[in-house]
């Protein structure tokens, strides 16, 4: 009976000390794993819909709020309905794994299949509304337009996009 009674006890001590250094994880803010070169491919109805390439990924899904670190550059490319691609690349970005969420940074530029390009340092993209919004400095250069502003608002294929404080030129037919 005693070596029952003892390693009943001693389950119980590691399952104890198992999940308090899993609390003492989620307490502090250090990755619960990491990978390096990351390409991940996302589909959709059997067609791709997005890939995702970055040398580096840290998982802090242990975190309260948990979430996806890219710390050195991520790229990622969207297809649409139609096959057409949007590239946006940044030195830096967080996915939150609670939300649709991504914060991109440092040389952020997005670029359509149209040759429509978006450059800033911060931008927020909203997978689940596929929308893209910043209110930091930009630039926004199109075949008629070459647009510097403050504030930016877009589907992710430049077909609705809103300008906050913004200067430049844009071409007009007569």
């Amino acid at each position: 009976m005693k070596p029952l009674i003892l390693s009943f006890l001693f389950i119980f001590l590691t399952c104890s000390q198992d999940k308090e250094i899993f609390n003492n994880l989620k307490k502090a803010e250090i990755p619960i794993s990491s990978a390096s070169n990351i390409n991940s491919v996302h589909t959709d109805s059997g067609k791709v819909s997005s890939v995702l390439n970055s040398p580096k990924m840290l998982n802090f899904s242990n975190a309260v709020f948990p979430y996806y670190e890219f710390p050195n550059q991520l790229e990622v490319i969207l297809f649409d309905k139609n096959n057409n691609k949007t590239n946006i690349v940044a030195d830096y970005a967080i996915s939150y794994s609670n939300s649709d969420l991504i914060d991109l940074r440092g040389n952020v530029i997005i670029s359509t299949h149209l040759k429509d390009t978006l450059i800033t340092d911060q931008l927020y993209y909203d997978r689940g509304q596929e929308w893209l919004f910043t209110n930091f400095d930009f630039r926004y250069v199109s075949l008629d337009k070459d647009i510097f502003g403050k504030g930016f608002d877009s589907d992710k294929s430049f077909e609705k996009i809103k300008f906050l404080e913004v200067n430049g030129f844009v071409s007009l037919d007569e």
